[in-house]
């Protein structure tokens, strides 16, 4: 499921306004995180911006460059937080008040108007996450540290998308943990000896969301 069309058509998607609020803020900060993504949404949004040359009854407006030069110098402490699409919204990752799941997995629930849950992920080095599954998508990107699952290792700037045909058990690496931006469309599935008081717990959780 993690492939690169399924990544192109994550950052497309970006590109033409079609994101709902969750999935924006996701893929604005892989963006930020990561130059090759970063390039590659340049690209689509200057094939985008070639297709409006077509449309008939739109006039196009000459501008100059300065118009586009606001003229007072934004500070660097200003530039970090635009340029920052999480810190912008939520402050610094530094001071976020975490919420213990279990020892050494800690989440922030972050507040969107989408049906799509987005949280930050914080493990502790050595954590594992049993194995599990989604009914819906999931989508990870790692903002700080590293994790490894079945499928590989994931380091600061790399994104993974799950689906309900993915089992994984993910687990953040021994040195420095790692911290993470998730995005899940619908509950996570539990496997395992544990699987069904754990499925029971997300049922019973979800009515208190």
């Amino acid at each position: 499921m993690n492939t690169t069309t399924q990544k192109n058509d994550l950052i497309f998607s970006y590109s033409s306004g079609n994101l709902g609020e969750a999935k924006s803020l996701f893929t604005s900060m892989y963006l930020y995180l990561n130059s090759v993504a970063s390039k590659k949404a340049s690209i689509f949004d200057n094939l985008l911006a070639k297709n409006f040359e077509d449309l008939e009854g739109i006039k196009l407006k000459k501008i100059k460059f300065s118009d586009c030069i606001k003229s007072k110098k934004p500070s660097n402490e200003n530039v970090k937080s635009k340029n920052n699409p999480l810190e912008n919204i939520i402050g610094d990752l530094k001071n976020i008040n975490w919420k213990s799941v279990y020892k050494g997995f800690k989440e922030f629930s972050i507040p969107v108007n989408d049906k799509d849950s987005v949280k930050l992920i914080k493990m502790d080095p050595g954590t594992a996450v049993p194995l599990h599954s989604h009914n819906g998508k999931e989508y990870i990107l790692v903002l700080d540290g590293s994790f490894c699952d079945e499928y590989g290792e994931y380091n600061k700037g790399d994104m993974q998308i799950n689906d309900q045909k993915i089992k994984h058990n993910p687990v953040a690496c021994n040195k420095d943990g790692c911290i993470c931006l998730s995005i899940t469309e619908n509950d996570v599935v539990f496997f395992g000896k544990f699987g069904s008081l754990l499925n029971l717990f997300t049922f019973i959780k979800s009515f208190f969301k």
